[in-house]
């Protein structure tokens, strides 16, 4: 007896903002300091590696708080008081993700692990006083990290020449084409191109495609890929 390979639901979001890289932030309220790490993850190994990495690199501190929030429709969600009253480190951390508005006003953040190592100071915040500290970690830590958006795009594949694949390329990204690369084959080169993920964008690049190579270039779909916007 035979089953069908499941494979997962496609995606419903069709571009959300992520962090590029690490990003490094630190409070100190009533003498405790709060260090917040920020890390782009996209799966949870990625994300424990980073709580793992900073309970070594601050191996003297008494917490190292985490959330993370994964996947384009961010339906991977964790928290972790790590010690501190139960609700007062975690979930405010993870909210403060959840609710980060971004460029448009839209919070659709995601494929981020946050980590606040806090080294006691000596004076009590009170529960109150640590759901504020710690949220305010990591929006603050947010305020100034370097962001990046990602977006769902068709991939399309146009076949060249060798000898004209070169100037079909320039042609393309002069007329605002994102072209993603060209691979050379034996016989002819494929320009690896990136449009929006919709039918009428498909069109409009045909259509643009035949202008510029009169009539002669045609795309084939290569399927979909998530890409950085810079």
């Amino acid at each position: 007896m035979s089953h069908a390979e499941s494979r997962p639901a496609p995606s419903r979001a069709v571009r959300y903002t992520t962090i590029d890289g690490e990003h490094r932030h630190e409070l100190e309220v009533k003498r405790s300091r709060f260090i917040t790490v920020l890390r782009r993850a996209e799966t949870e190994e990625d994300a424990r590696a980073l709580v793992a990495g900073l309970r070594r690199e601050f191996h003297d501190a008494r917490h190292h708080c985490s959330a993370f929030v994964l996947g384009p429709d961010r339906d991977t969600q964790r928290s972790s008081d790590d010690g501190e009253p139960a609700g007062t480190a975690g979930i405010p951390m993870l909210e403060a993700l959840l609710k980060r508005e971004m460029h448009d006003g839209v919070a659709d953040l995601s494929d981020v692990a946050a980590v606040v190592v806090r080294y006691f100071g000596g004076i009590l915040l009170g529960a109150g006083g640590l759901v504020r500290a710690y949220s305010e970690s990591v929006s603050a830590a947010l305020g100034t990290a370097p962001l990046v958006r990602r977006e769902r795009l068709r991939i399309l594949g146009v076949e060249a020449p060798h000898a004209g694949a070169g100037r079909l390329e320039n042609d393309l990204r002069s007329a605002g084409v994102e072209v993603l690369g060209t691979d050379y084959g034996p016989r002819a080169a494929l320009l690896r191109i990136a449009v929006e993920d919709s039918e009428p964008a498909v069109a409009g690049f045909a259509e643009r495609l035949a202008g510029l190579t009169g009539g002669a270039g045609t795309a084939v779909g290569l399927g979909t890929e998530w890409v950085d916007l810079r």
